[in-house]
């Protein structure tokens, strides 16, 4: 027989279910998802990756402070740039600012190994706690700057920014599996779009998206 704290949960569990899945709906209304994409988005509550503040927030399509002066994107944006990474059939992933740990755990659920890079140590440390809780094991977390990579697990099928920088550091590019491709937020003249990066060889070419608003991409570490 099962009891009532049990019951309970089970009655909770099916709540958040419920909420994540109108979340994912509320995306689609705006945004033609992947079967994959959705069903990574399906596969993560966001609730635990928001400010106990915001808690009441935490399913709806906007960005949300987070510590650190920085911001969880929001789920809509999440979603887009995990379906332009084009993520079909790909084992590894680098992204470039972990922040809260949603957009990694999202990843986490599509490709098999995870690659996430966050400068500021408190955020990265509940990350972290967070990946922990969720039970996540294919996320392996760095604290340092970004903007060099990750050389010892490279080539990446896949490279993610979270974060939005003025250009693309060689360095990626060269750490970018021949057949990768690049997707960032990238910022020139006050502008921000989203672009996407493709290596065959030695070629880089790109193409523009849209637009965007994200943090912008900050060298160097912060304890």
């Amino acid at each position: 027989m099962m009891t009532r704290s049990k019951f309970m949960k089970k009655l909770d569990k099916q709540r958040q279910q419920h909420l994540i899945n109108e979340m994912v709906r509320k995306i689609e209304e705006k945004f033609p998802l992947d079967p994959l994409v959705k069903s990574a988005l399906e596969s993560v509550d966001r609730e635990i990756f928001v400010s106990d503040i915001f808690k009441h927030l935490a399913y709806s399509l906007d960005a949300l402070p987070i510590d650190s002066e920085q911001w969880i994107s929001s789920p809509l944006t999440v979603a887009k740039m995990t379906q332009y990474l084009e993520p079909q059939g790909c084992d590894s992933v680098l992204e470039i600012g972990c922040g809260s740990g949603y957009q990694a755990a999202v990843l986490s659920k599509i490709f098999r190994r995870v690659f996430t890079i966050e400068r500021i140590d408190s955020l990265l440390q509940e990350a972290r706690a967070r990946f922990r809780a969720l039970d996540i094991t294919n996320i392996n977390s760095k604290f340092d700057d970004g903007t060099r990579g990750w050389s010892a697990f490279a080539p990446f099928d896949r490279i993610l920014f979270s974060a939005a920088p003025t250009h693309i550091p060689d360095v990626l590019f060269e750490q970018l599996a021949d057949g990768g491709i690049l997707v960032a937020p990238v910022e020139e003249y006050g502008l921000q779009t989203i672009t996407r990066y493709y290596k065959c060889g030695n070629q880089i070419t790109s193409e523009v998206i849209e637009t965007c608003h994200f943090v912008p991409v900050v060298e160097g570490k912060e304890y």
